[in-house]
C-alpha cells in the first residue's frame, strides 16, 4: 500500500474527536490554484504512505474537478491539525485545528497545516518547538554560550515541513493553501508540545499567538530484534542503515545519542540488539566495513508481532587468514563532531561498538584537547578491559589542542604513562611547545610515535615558494641563479637545472623558476618546499633525524604531500614507516577505519596490542582504505620490516607480490584520494620514490600474483603502491652495506622544510624552550647537510 509506510499512521487524517471546530472557509480565494495545491497535497500523502480516507478523497476529487475553493476547504479542514494565519504585516498566528493529534513513535507522521495568507509573502514556512531539535550540543557550545540549554536531552520531538515534490519549498502567496508537517517522536504515550511556525526572524505574532499547545497521543514503536552472524556463523556486530521509501534514515540523526551518532547515517548493533521502528516497510543496508560485501534487503515491520531481522555477513576478503590484522591508529571518543552535552564525548562501550562494527582488529582511541580531563580516565597501561581477542581498543594520547600542536599533532601509541612530567594530569601546563621532547618521553617508555594528518601544513603556495627559493639561492645579488649557485644552495631546485633553465642561457630567472614550480608542484615526488604552516607532519624531518619518529600517518589527507614527505625522509636513509589513520570524527565522521593499517602478526589466537604497535614501528605493514590489499610483498624473499636485503654488488632483485582489489568502494575510499574506476588497477613498483615498473591487475575481489625484476645500483628502498588506495612499507636493499644515500635533492628538501618551519613556527615555541629547540633544529640541518654531501652529485 504505502511507499513510505515506515513513516506513518494516518491518525491526524482519520475521523476522530475534534479538538476545535474547523476553521471557516475563506471565500475570496481563486479556485484553480487552490485546487491544484489540494491535488498535489493528495498525491504527496499517497507518496508518504498516508492516503486520505476514501470518503475524504472522493469529496476532495469532486471539489478539485469543480475548482471550487470553498468545497476544497470543507473537504480538508476537518483534518487540519494547525491553522496558520499571516496578517498583512506578515505576523504569524497559530491555532489548533480539529484533527486528532495521534502520531507514531519512531516514525514520521504527516499532519495537515492550513495557511491563510493575508500578507501574500512567498517565503519558507518553518515549524518550531522547544520540544524539538537535537538532543545534544556540539563541542565547546556550553563554553561559548552560557545560555545553552542543559536540558536539551529531554527533547522528544522532531518537526519537518514536507517540501519535496509534488509539494513546494516556499509558500505560493495564495490567500489559502495547505502544507504537510511531518512529526516524529522518540517517546510513546501522551506527550504535550508547543508547536509554532514562522517565515523568518521576528515574524511571530505577539503574546504567544505564534504557537499552539497540542497533546499528542504517541503510539508505541515496534521493537525489531537484529540477529547478526559473521561469515563463519559467530555472533558479531554489524552496521545497518534503515531508510524508508522517501530516503529518510531511521533512527533520525538529530535524535541520536551514543552508540548511535548524529553525524552518521548508519547504526551499529550486536547480535541480539534491537532498533525501534514504526510499522511499515524499510530498505536495510548492512555490512561490516570495507572487507565485507555491502548487502541490501527489505523488511516489513508489523505491530503486535515478533519482528526479527537476521543477517549473515559476507566477506569478499579476509586478510587475517594471511596474518594481517587491521587497525585505525587515530580515532577519538570526544571532540570535533562529538557532542559535549549531555556527555563529554562517548564511552569506551560506544567506541568498541564502532570499531567492531567496521571490522577493525584494533582501534586506538586518542585522548586530546577537547574533553581531555574527562576522557583521560579511560586510559589503561594495556588494552581496555572491553577488548576481545580480535577486537582491541586502547586509549592513548594525541598531543593536539594543547602543548606542541603548532609544530604538528603527535600520536603516541602504547603509552605506559599518559601524564607528561610536570603536567600534573592537566593539558594546561607542563607540556612542551615543540614535538621533540614529546617523542623522546614516549620512546623512553617504549611507545610508538608518529605525526597525524600529515599533509596538513605541507601545502604549496607556488608564488610564495618560488620567491623564497629565488631569494635563498640568488642571495639577492644578481637577479638570476647560476648552476653553481643552485648546486651550492641549501634548498633544491624543483627540477634539474637544465630543465628549469628554459631558454638554455645558463641562468635561471624568477619567471623560469616559477614555471618549474608550477609544473612540478603536483608531482609525486616533488621538491617544492611547502608552507609548513599547519598541524601535520611539521617537525618530522627533525625527529626522524634524531631517531625519535617511528611513522608518518597517511590515508586521511591528500596523498601527494603525505607520500612525498615520506619519500624524501626515506631517501635520506631514515627508517620512517607509514601507518594508516582516519582521525575520526575530525577529518571525517563517516566511519572509523576509513583509512587503516594492516600489520603482519602471523597466525595468532589473539591480537597483542604491543606487538601490533611494534609492527607499525618496524614497517611490517601496509596502508589501505580496506578495498585494496597487498597480501604478500617481498624483495629477494624478504618482506617489509627491519631486516634488509643485502647485495654484495649492484644487481637484479626479484620482487613478488599478491594483491587484491574490490571492484567498487560502496563505503567510499579514504579521505584525500578519489576512488578509482574501471575493471583494473595499476600496481606500481616504487624505488626511492620513483615508479620503476607497473602491472595492470583486475579489480575483481580475487588475489592476483605479480612479479617484477628490478636492477638495484645502490642502496635503496623498494615498495608497492596503487594510487591512492594502497601503499606497502618498503623493503630496504643494501648494496655493499652502504646506507641509503640516493638523493641529494631529498636531503636539501628536508633542510628547506626545517628552516621554513623554524621561520613560521619557531617564534611560537616558549621562551624557556627556544634555545634548546633552535640547537636541535640546527643539529638536524647539519645531519641533512652531511647526507647531501654523501649522496651522488646531481641526484
Amino acid at each position: 500500500m504505502s511507499r513510505l509506510a515506515a513513516l506513518l499512521v494516518l491518525g491526524a487524517l482519520a475521523p476522530a474527536a475534534r479538538a476545535a471546530d474547523p476553521p471557516p472557509p475563506v471565500s475570496d480565494v481563486e479556485g484553480q490554484p487552490l485546487a491544484a495545491n489540494a491535488e498535489r497535497l493528495g498525491k504527496a500523502l499517497q507518496f508518504l504512505g498516508a492516503p486520505l480516507a476514501p470518503a475524504v478523497a472522493k469529496q476532495l476529487d469532486a471539489a478539485v474537478t469543480a475548482r471550487d475553493a470553498v468545497a476544497v476547504q470543507k473537504a480538508l479542514d476537518p483534518h487540519v491539525l494547525f491553522v496558520v494565519n499571516l496578517n498583512p504585516e506578515a505576523r504569524v498566528k497559530v491555532a489548533r485545528g480539529p484533527a486528532d493529534a495521534t502520531i507514531q513513535q519512531a516514525g514520521w507522521t504527516p499532519v495537515l497545516v492550513k495557511v491563510v495568507n493575508d500578507s501574500t509573502v512567498k517565503k519558507k514556512l518553518a515549524p518550531t518547538s522547544p520540544q524539538a531539535g537535537p538532543v545534544y550540543s556540539g563541542q565547546g557550545r556550553q563554553e561559548r554560550d552560557p545560555k545553552a540549554d542543559p536540558t536539551i536531552v529531554k527533547r522528544f520531538l522532531e518537526l519537518e515541513l514536507f517540501t519535496a515534490p509534488p509539494m513546494t519549498t516556499n509558500l505560493s502567496g495564495l490567500r489559502v493553501e495547505y502544507a504537510i508537517l511531518l512529526v516524529y517522536s522518540t517517546e510513546a504515550g501522551k506527550r504535550e508540545a508547543t508547536v509554532g511556525f514562522d517565515i523568518g526572524q521576528g515574524t511571530q505574532d505577539l503574546g504567544f499567538r505564534g504557537e499552539a499547545p497540542v497533546l499528542f497521543d504517541v503510539k508505541p514503536a515496534v521493537r525489531v530484534r537484529l540477529g547478526v552472524k559473521d561469515f563463519d556463523g559467530t555472533p558479531t556486530v554489524g552496521r545497518f542503515t534503515f531508510t524508508d521509501a522517501g530516503g529518510r534514515v531511521y533512527p533520525p540523526q538529530p535524535k541520536r545519542l551514543a552508540p548511535d551518532l548524529f553525524f552518521q547515517r548508519q547504526v551499529y548493533r550486536a547480535d541480539g540488539g534491537f532498533v525501534l521502528l514504526p510499522p511499515g516497510e524499510f530498505a536495510v543496508e548492512y555490512g561490516r566495513g570495507p572487507e565485507y560485501a555491502l548487502k541490501t534487503a527489505r523488511i516489513k515491520v508489523e505491530a503486535g508481532r515478533d519482528n526479527t531481522f537476521e543477517v549473515k555477513l559476507e566477506r569478499w576478503i579476509n586478510p587475517a587468514t594471511q596474518g594481517w590484522y587491521s587497525g585505525d591508529h587515530h580515532i577519538h571518543a570526544a571532540g570535533c563532531a562529538h557532542y559535549t552535552n549531555p556527555a563529554e564525548g562517548v564511552l569506551p562501550e560506544d567506541m568498541f561498538m564502532h570499531v567492531k562494527g567496521e571490522g577493525l582488529n584494533v582501534g586506538c582511541c586518542l585522548t586530546w584537547g577537547p574533553c581531555y580531563d574527562y576522557q583521560r580516565q579511560f586510559f589503561e597501561v594495556g588494552p581496555h578491559r572491553l577488548s576481545e581477542p580480535f577486537t582491541v581498543i586502547k586509549y592513548d594520547v594525541e598531543v593536539s589542542g594543547f602543548g606542541s600542536q603548532a609544530l604538528g599533532h603527535v600520536n603516541l601509541l602504547n603509552l605506559k604513562d599518559q601524564t607528561y612530567p610536570g603536567s600534573g594530569g592537566s593539558k594546561l601546563r607542563g607540556w612542551p611547545t615543540w614535538t621533540t621532547p614529546l617523542m623522546r618521553w614516549a620512546k623512553e617508555q617504549g611507545a610508538v610515535t608518529g605525526y597525524a594528518h600529515s599533509a596538513n601544513g605541507l601545502g604549496i603556495d607556488a608564488p610564495a615558494a618560488t620567491r623564497r627559493l629565488f631569494v635563498e639561492l640568488d642571495k639577492g645579488t644578481r637577479g638570476f641563479i647560476t648552476k653553481e649557485q643552485a648546486a651550492a644552495g641549501r634548498w633544491p631546485l624543483p627540477e634539474a637545472f637544465a630543465k628549469v633553465d628554459a631558454d638554455g642561457d645558463g641562468k635561471v630567472t624568477e619567471v623560469e623558476l616559477a614555471q618549474s614550480t608550477q609544473r612540478t608542484k603536483g608531482n609525486l615526488p616533488n621538491l617544492v618546499i611547502p608552507e609548513m604552516n599547519g598541524i601535520g607532519a611539521q617537525e618530522i624531518c627533525v625527529t626522524s633525524a634524531l631517531g625519535l619518529c617511528d611513522f608518518i600517518s597517511a590515508m586521511d589527507t591528500a596523498r601527494v604531500p603525505e607520500w612525498n614527505c615520506w619519500y624524501h625522509v626515506m631517501n635520506c636513509g631514515f627508517p620512517l614507516k607509514v601507518s594508516g589513520e582516519t582521525d575520526f570524527p575530525c577529518i571525517t565522521g563517516s566511519r572509523v577505519g576509513q583509512g587503516r593499517v594492516y600489520v603482519q602478526l602471523g597466525k595468532v589466537d589473539h591480537v597483542d596490542y604491543g606487538q601490533w604497535c611494534r609492527g607499525i614501528r618496524d614497517g611490517k605493514s601496509y596502508v589501505s582504505d580496506g578495498y585494496a590489499h597487498a597480501l604478500a610483498f617481498s624483495v629477494n624473499g624478504v618482506s617489509p620490516g627491519p631486516t634488509p636485503v643485502k647485495l654484495a654488488a649492484p644487481g637484479k632483485t626479484a620482487v613478488k607480490a599478491t594483491v587484491a582489489f574490490a571492484g567498487d568502494t560502496p563505503l567510499g575510499t579514504a579521505v584525500g584520494g578519489a576512488a578509482p574506476a574501471g575493471p583494473t588497477r595499476t600496481v606500481e613498483l616504487v624505488m626511492n620514490g620513483k615508479v620503476v615498473a607497473t602491472k595492470e591487475v583486475p579489480a575483481d575481489g580475487k588475489p592476483h600474483d605479480v612479479a617484477f625484476d628490478v636492477d638495484v645500483a645502490a642502496s635503496s628502498w623498494v615498495a608497492l603502491r596503487q594510487f591512492p588506495q594502497l601503499h606497502t612499507n618498503p623493503v630496504t636493499v643494501l648494496v655493499g652495506d652502504r646506507p641509503i644515500r640516493v638523493s641529494r635533492a631529498s636531503a636539501k628538501w628536508c633542510i628547506g622544510t626545517i628552516e621554513r618551519l623554524w621561520a613560521v613556527r619557531g617564534p611560537g615555541i616558549a621562551a624557556a624552550e627556544r634555545e634548546e629547540a633552535e640547537r636541535t633544529f640546527r643539529q638536524a640541518v647539519q645531519t641533512y647537510l652531511r647526507i647531501a654531501e654523501e649522496a651522488p652529485e646531481g641526484s
